[in-house]
């Protein structure tokens, strides 16, 4: 097992669509010492997950999601102060310009990059 002490004990929030990759994110979630919220598959799951009050440190959001972006779920999170962290394969060519500078982990990432993120957000 992989342990990180700024990641041990921590909730994470995954939305996330593909579900073999929501899989292996719990799995290096496990690994890490944190835990999985979710995950949630699409934007109203998303934000229904969000509004029932579940406890969670920080938010990882594919950035597509059946087709969707992920931008209402980063709004409601960014209007209640809640960190997230984009995922996704198409870089910062696919956000928004009031969403240049939120942390971004490129897919395929390994445990050691979704560590690293981790680590970046303040608990």
């Amino acid at each position: 097992m992989t342990t990180s002490s700024g990641i041990t004990g921590r909730r994470v929030l995954v939305v996330e669509d593909d579900s073999l990759i929501a899989l292996l994110v719990e799995s290096m979630l496990s690994d890490l010492g944190a835990s999985l919220v979710g995950p949630a598959g699409s934007v109203s799951e998303a934000l229904r997950l969000i509004d029932s009050g579940v406890a969670f440190d920080v938010a990882l959001l594919d950035l597509n999601l059946e087709g969707l972006p992920v931008y209402p779920v980063a709004d409601l999170l960014r209007a209640r102060n809640a960190p997230f962290i984009y995922c996704t394969g198409y870089g910062e060519a696919g956000l928004r310009p009031e969403d240049r500078g939120v942390r971004l982990l490129r897919k395929p990432y390994r445990i050691a990059d979704l560590a690293q993120a981790l680590e970046q957000i303040p608990v």
